[in-house]
């Protein structure tokens, strides 16, 4: 059985062998985010485009910091996912959880900044077969404190969906 080797993902056989996610690891910011390469029954995934995962993920820092931006601008619209997410989860915020996730001393107290600032990379799914859906990111407040997540996309080239959902 032919493999290759990822840098995220380890050793990975190459043959074709029925849908599989493969499970992987990055490192941002000192935090941990999960990986998942998700390859269907059609695709054939190959050493050349495992590689270029590795690459692409590379720059896994600033496709994070575009769509933290993308999600500051929806911040301003009041029926975007991002700012409906927001106000879900800052209405009857108790003071303790306002400290404990957003780092400020009361719900009154969390801003645009904070609120950004606050959002974690917890997962990222990569679809190699897929260039125009290849990254999908999924944004939370903290497991501990929701399992609902702001989720983007960003193309083969990083270039990131201009809608942000709610999930």
């Amino acid at each position: 059985m032919e493999t290759a080797v990822s840098q995220h993902f380890g050793e990975i056989a190459l043959a074709p062998g029925g849908g599989r996610a493969v499970a992987g690891r990055f490192t941002l910011d000192g935090v941990p985010v999960e990986l998942d390469l998700n390859i269907t029954a059609q695709d054939r995934l190959d050493e050349a485009a495992l590689h270029k995962v590795d690459y692409r993920l590379r720059f896994l820092p600033e496709l994070v910091e575009s769509v933290r931006e993308l999600i500051g601008q929806q911040l301003e619209d009041a029926d975007s996912a991002a700012e409906q997410y927001r106000r879900f989860h800052c209405q009857n915020v108790d003071d303790g959880e306002v400290r404990s996730v957003f780092g400020v001393d009361r719900a009154q107290d969390i801003t645009d900044e904070v609120f950004l600032k606050a959002l974690r990379l917890a997962h990222v799914g990569i679809f190699p077969a897929q260039p125009e859906r290849y990254f999908v990111l999924d944004f939370t407040l903290g497991e501990h404190f929701t399992d609902e997540v702001l989720v983007a996309a960003a193309d083969a080239d990083g270039v990131v969906d201009d809608e942000v959902l709610w999930d």
